[in-house]
């Protein structure tokens, strides 16, 4: 495992919530996996209360952590109901924010965008930061597949899909991003027979 450290002014809580959220999504926490606090606490440098609480968050908002009283908890198995529902939102939220940054997004932004994470900097260019971290919650089941995608199928149409919507928003194509959007955001389901057969 590779503890980052903690950042500026961040809690331990809020550092253990973001290392287990990060090697669930990487993977490198196994969907149906055992998953052991005390170890893991261990691993990061912090005592086993903020490891427990950021548990207990992670399974009260998204369901990725299964708590089981008395014989100990696992990281959830995917759940493709639980993959679609976050699939759905993101296309019906980040649809809505690609065509508003064909109207919003500056020279300086486009730039950022070919150079960086997409997704995030869409909502900040609409100022729409509190709605993304919101979607963020449950989309932690969608960015599992897509780790999936990346490193077990070797995917790379998503990288080429990211380009595409960079494109039309620097060309103004509003109808030509949303549609992007919710094809790059519909990928998963092309692989989902390779998932279920070798998972």
């Amino acid at each position: 495992m590779n503890a980052q450290g903690k950042r500026s002014g961040e809690t331990a809580r809020e550092y253990a919530y973001r290392m287990i959220r990060e090697q669930v999504i990487s993977l490198e926490l196994k969907p149906g996996e055992a998953f052991n606090d005390m170890e893991f606490a261990a691993k990061i440098g912090v005592s086993r209360t903020p490891v427990r609480e950021a548990v207990i968050q992670l399974s009260e908002e998204s369901r990725i952590i299964e708590i089981f009283p008395q014989r100990g908890m696992r990281i959830a198995p995917i759940d493709v109901e639980l993959v679609e529902e976050a699939r759905s939102l993101r296309v019906l939220l980040e649809k809505q924010i690609a065509g508003m940054c064909c109207e919003m997004a500056t020279e300086e932004d486009i730039k950022w965008l070919q150079e960086n994470e997409m997704h995030n900097k869409l909502f900040m260019i609409c100022h729409r930061e509190l709605t993304y971290g919101m979607c963020q919650k449950l989309a932690i089941h969608y960015d599992r597949i897509r780790s999936l995608s990346v490193n077990t199928v070797k995917d790379n149409t998503i990288i080429e899909d990211h380009r595409k919507i960079i494109q039309f928003i620097a060309e103004h194509k509003k109808e030509n991003a949303m549609a992007q959007m919710e094809k790059h955001l519909s990928r998963w389901q092309l692989n989902e027979g390779k998932f279920r057969q070798e998972f």
